[in-house]
């Protein structure tokens, strides 16, 4: 086994090690409390650490596997978790001044599902205020750091899960992922993550952006532990409407290292005007090596309607958040603004000084699109734009068994690089975007690095096919090594 420290192992390497009673969740979740006092300093990536509420639940589990009962892979493994997901009597706070001491009275399904299995969350994770941005820099209290490069961003909204899983300061992690927030981050720093079909996971709990768009997901160190958290989190949920009752597989069955004979299409409007050569020809290197682990690829694929991805999808998330956020009015929970003469004058303050700009911006971004005069003409056609997406995909999945492009068109960029230009910021989730807007599932792996700074490929499926992506970058990852590599952390 290569982790010399606890805190470095995988979900399955820790679970063995728990079955044969050689470590103890007590003592991976002191090692991982441990890592967190070490580096937390220099990442940020945890806005809230329960070290207390995690120690106390280690402990039971301890009790629970000596007293001989049968444990699951994620019994007793340390994670941290997106704070955009509801943890009940840990703080929620979307990263929002708006919710700096909301305590939630309930659990978000997939904790629940997690809390199933007796696993033990150590805390919630740094993001975009409220999964508005793409590279956790639009937190209310502070930016989080990409490992690789302390003066590089991690990605966004779900930055703070992605550098977690990366130092190690948690075996695994959950975000979230409304246009790329789980993906893109995983991609900027080295881990693996998937976003699911659309329904396959409860959104029951998690904290609302864009309700057509959002979906939770698993953050690892490899695709095995992705597997291991799907099989924990996915199913039908009768408390979210949107969520599909669908068998789940057990996805751990797909991690076979053999793709011989899968086709694999490489659509060429992913690879953008503007894209770094060296996330190009990292691409290209991993598109070989699935070539030579027996896949069929075609580089001659389109998706003609990519390039109106960004467009639609800043119509309609925006507008799905303007009615989502309206909740926040500082009168039953959260924020509140004090010397206000009236209701009015009370929102409206509570409002001002409750959201950060970029949540400002996308709200009134969305209200506009909302609005009479207006709603026809960008939200109505966006929608439609939408459908010609969806429909795009499925016609091109027919013919594929899934679709490879990078997962960001840069490596990390410099923090505040791209603060002053929203447009830019956007930019960096374009090859993440369209499959948000379709509804499909795609995962990112680690695919190489240029001046030590990680780059990612994302693989592509139709709905439900999450086992074949897992399958894909299973094989990918066992016949290279990008993904053992370790940030320069001391």
């Amino acid at each position: 086994m290569q982790a010399t420290e606890l805190h470095q192992l995988t979900i399955h390497e820790a679970h063995e090690l728990l079955k044969q009673r050689k470590t103890s969740s007590l003592e991976l979740t002191k090692s991982v409390l441990k890592r967190i006092n070490d580096v937390e300093g220099r990442v940020r990536a945890c806005v809230t650490i329960a070290e207390d509420i995690a120690l106390k639940e280690a402990d039971k589990v301890d009790a629970y596997m000596r007293a001989g009962h049968e444990i699951t892979p994620l019994t007793g493994i340390p994670a941290l978790i997106k704070d955009v997901i509801c943890t009940k009597g840990i703080k929620t706070t979307c990263s929002s001044k708006m919710l700096q001491n909301f305590v939630p009275p309930y659990d978000a399904t997939v904790i629940e599902k997690l809390n199933a299995q007796k696993a033990v969350i150590v805390g919630k994770t740094n993001m975009d205020e409220f999964a508005m941005g793409s590279s956790t820099e639009h937190s209310a209290f502070f930016a989080t750091h990409n490992p690789w490069d302390l003066s590089r961003v991690p990605g966004g909204s779900s930055g703070g899960s992605a550098v977690a899983v990366s130092t190690d300061e948690a075996i695994y992690a959950l975000g979230s992922d409304t246009g790329g927030s789980i993906r893109q981050p995983a991609g900027f720093c080295s881990v693996v993550a998937l976003r699911p079909t659309y329904g396959r996971v409860s959104r029951f709990g998690l904290l609302a952006f864009a309700s057509s768009l959002d979906q939770i997901g698993p953050m690892t160190k490899d695709v095995t532990d992705c597997a291991l958290v799907m099989n924990a989190i996915a199913g039908h949920d009768p408390r979210d409407s949107t969520s599909v009752p669908h068998p789940v597989p057990d996805y751990a069955q797909h991690l076979v290292p053999d793709i011989k004979g899968l086709k694999i299409g490489i659509p060429g409007e992913y690879l953008v005007e503007g894209m770094q050569t060296e996330v190009r020809a990292a691409l290209e290197r991993a598109v070989d090596k699935l070539q030579e682990l027996g896949a069929e690829v075609d580089w001659g694929v389109s998706l003609p309607h990519t390039k109106y991805a960004l467009a639609a999808y800043y119509i309609i998330a925006p507008s799905e958040a303007s009615a989502n956020l309206a909740r926040y009015d500082g009168v039953k929970y959260g924020f509140s603004a004090g010397n206000a003469s009236n209701v009015i004058q009370a929102t409206e303050r509570t409002r001002q000084f409750g959201f950060g700009p970029e949540v400002k911006r996308r709200i009134m971004l969305g209200t506009y699109a909302l609005s009479a005069g207006y709603y026809d003409a960008y939200y109505v056609k966006a929608q439609q734009v939408r459908t010609l997406i969806k429909q795009e995909f499925d016609q091109v999945l027919q013919r594929y068994d899934a679709l490879v492009t990078p997962t960001s068109p840069t490596v990390p960029f410099k923090l505040g690089e791209k603060l002053e230009d929203p447009m830019q910021m956007y930019l960096s989730d374009i090859c993440t975007l369209p499959i948000s807007i379709a509804g499909i599932p795609a995962i990112s792996i680690p695919a190489g690095f240029a001046d030590n700074l990680p780059i990612g490929m994302q693989i592509i499926g139709k709905p439900f096919s999450e086992g074949v992506l897992l399958r894909i970058a299973f094989a990918y990852e066992q016949a290279t090594d990008w993904h053992s590599r370790k940030p320069p952390l001391s």
